[in-house]
């Protein structure tokens, strides 16, 4: 029967909708009763109802120093708190050496996390405050520092050589350690700071430290991130590694962040970096540096307490090493290996199993086969750890590690750092990294609860955004959805999570998506690295390449050619005219055995594209330091996700 409209009073009209269409408006959430008329399956139409896990993923830094740390300040960082707060948010400030700058776009949130040893002194002895001025040293340190040129930089450098030598002025060093007023006081500036620039909703403000442990100029540093606000921070100071209260053993650390959660009834956490600067201590597998024996408690610590691991930051990238992976033709990425932090113990071959990402996560699954914990079940982040207050991933934006490095035609002839055990250039400076965060809400607790389960990944810079998920049944047609996590989470785990229980004859499958920065450089490829323990206790590694750009063809020796390179050196310009703007695919471990514990992490590549000396080379018109590569492939790594066989 057909009928035109106008035939219809609205009375029968509105009965004919009603009879179609049952009222379920009135329900918040209508039950699947409620909805079977409408739809068999009792779906709604609108698949993005009642979504429950994070949308976006929430960009940050875990790890800035503001002018508040010793070194920083030391060398001439003058940007306090606020400035670096309102930086973060997307504001314009003054750098130390005078230039505006402004970030490519606002963070999500921010940890400044100022070392804590000696925690304000050098505000102190810049003011010539009389609680440095009244001994001889600080008076001496003050006066030179504010004389500026050469004499401030010999100053900060016997500054820097009396602390690390531990031949400070006991009585003027005490004031700024756990227990005096001034320390509290300095301590209570860092957390007003935060909560002044803390909205949840739009920018969360993480409260923390950073314990700087350094064992002979092999650095052992950790960063610590608190969950709560003022009322639980403030019931504590910082830990330090001044004796007798402190120590630079991490398990003295754990105990410090145990008795915090039983005082407060909070949650902190803490994670390490700079492992590649650590010579070969910050892994251990055998014994710790103090040569106490790994051991159930060791590993179970660890563990318990640090979530993440700082793979990348200024002072280089810290997944891989080509002499530990020589198959990984993408291993040498930022690879600072010449020493120690302080180039005074230079590196040898023996050390590098205990200071790269990838090692530690295939040891880490040797030591749970012996002790039933893995101590280096963690996720993957990165952090600045610029010292000019100053968020520096950006490549034509880089102001570089210390405040002595900020733009300038000279930088690029300087040394970073130069010993007889080797030397470091400033061009060697890595641009990176943030963190990015799959967080339920921006908040406090939203983000520590999202670090805490490991959905995190790294980037050098860029923003791209990556999901990884793990499963034993997600199949070819899953990679066409365009919601990828609406699937990955319904069918596996997310970045982070466990596998277990795998179906007899059932390969574990991944999801895995990369969509690239709005803003930069087309993708490459997603690679997804494995790591296995096999029978005999040996660990293997192995990258596949499992998605990738334009038509290319694996050649007979398995290896996917190069994508191109459009960089144009003399304007610092590249196009993207190679690559993919998005990457997706489901794959499946073709040489999986469900005997073997294992894990997987992505790795997704971005086309090359101009590292920041040649913007400066541009800029400043001046010549590329000789031996510097002219392109770079910045890149991400997510959180692993761990198989472990069944009866574990």
């Amino acid at each position: 029967m057909s009928m035109s409209k106008s035939k219809i009073s609205t009375g029968a009209l509105v009965a004919l909708s009603m009879s179609a269409f049952p009222v379920v408006a009135q329900e918040s959430h209508a039950s699947k009763e409620q909805l079977a008329p409408l739809f068999p399956e009792g779906k709604p139409y609108s698949p993005y109802t009642d979504r429950d896990f994070p949308e976006r993923p929430l960009w940050g830094d875990s790890h800035l120093h503001t002018s508040l740390s010793m070194d920083a300040g030391g060398f001439g960082n003058r940007v306090g708190l606020d400035d670096a707060y309102r930086l973060a948010r997307g504001e314009q400030i003054m750098a130390s050496s005078g230039q505006p700058v402004k970030l490519d776009r606002p963070l999500d949130w921010l940890a400044i996390t100022d070392h804590s040893d000696g925690m304000g002194l050098i505000v102190d002895i810049l003011d010539a405050a009389p609680i440095v001025t009244q001994y001889e040293q600080g008076a001496r340190w003050s006066e030179g520092m504010r004389a500026g040129g050469q004499t401030a930089v010999d100053s900060t450098l016997d500054l820097i050589a009396t602390f690390s030598q531990g031949q400070m002025d006991p009585e003027m060093f005490a004031n700024y350690s756990p227990g005096a007023r001034r320390y509290a006081n300095i301590w209570e500036d860092v957390i007003t700071a935060a909560e002044n620039h803390n909205t949840p909703g739009s920018f969360t403000a993480m409260i923390g430290f950073e314990w700087t442990s350094l064992v002979e100029g092999a650095n052992m540093h950790r960063n610590v991130i608190f969950r709560d606000g003022a009322d639980r921070a403030r019931q504590v100071v910082p830990y330090t590694t001044q004796h007798p209260i402190g120590s630079t053993d991490p398990l003295d650390l754990y105990k410090y962040l145990e008795a915090y959660e039983a005082r407060t009834n909070g949650a902190v956490m803490t994670f390490a970096h700079n492992g590649n600067l650590s010579n070969g201590i910050m892994f251990p597998v055998d014994a710790q540096y103090t040569g106490r024996k790994i051991d159930q408690m060791y590993v179970e610590q660890r563990a318990k307490w640090e979530r993440m691991y700082e793979i990348t930051q200024i002072k280089g990238d810290g997944e891989a090493h080509p002499f530990l992976s020589p198959d990984d033709e993408f291993a040498d990425y930022g690879t600072w290996d010449a020493g120690n932090l302080d180039l005074s113990v230079a590196k040898t071959d023996e050390m590098l199993a205990g200071e790269y990402a990838r090692e530690a996560l295939k040891n880490g699954l040797l030591l749970e086969e012996k002790f039933g914990t893995n101590p280096y079940k963690f996720g993957l982040q990165g952090a600045s750890d610029a010292h000019n207050s100053i968020v520096v991933t950006s490549e034509d934006n880089f102001f570089g590690k210390h405040a002595g490095y900020e733009p300038s035609a000279e930088r690029l002839d300087h040394s970073f750092m130069k010993t007889e055990q080797g030397e470091l250039f400033s061009w060697q400076q890595v641009g990176s990294g943030l963190t990015a965060v799959w967080a339920d809400e921006n908040t406090r607790a939203s983000i520590f609860d999202a670090m805490d389960r490991k959905e995190v990944y790294a980037t050098t810079g860029p923003r791209m955004a990556v999901r990884l998920f793990g499963g034993w049944d997600f199949d070819e047609s899953d990679q066409f959805s365009r919601s990828p996590s609406a699937i990955g989470y319904a069918k596996g785990v997310p970045m982070g999570g466990d596998l277990v229980n795998a179906p007899e004859g059932t390969a574990p499958s991944f999801l895995v998506a990369a969509l690239r920065d709005p803003i930069g450089a087309n993708l490459d490829r997603i690679q997804i690295i494995k790591g296995w323990l096999d029978a005999e206790g040996n660990t293997h590694e192995k990258v596949y390449d499992v998605s990738w750009s334009d038509d290319r063809q694996a050649g007979s020796d398995g290896k996917l050619p190069a994508v191109g390179n459009t960089v144009d050196v003399a304007s610092a310009t590249w196009t993207n005219t190679i690559g993919a703007a998005e990457l997706i695919t489901v794959w499946s471990d073709p040489d999986f055995d469900p005997a073997e514990r294992s894990f997987y992490y992505a790795r997704v590549l971005e086309i090359p594209t101009p590292p920041w000396y040649l913007y400066d080379a541009l800029k400043f018109g001046v010549d590329i330091p000789e031996g510097a590569p002219t392109s770079h492939q910045e890149r991400a790594y997510t959180s692993p996700i761990w198989f472990t066989p069944s009866g574990e």
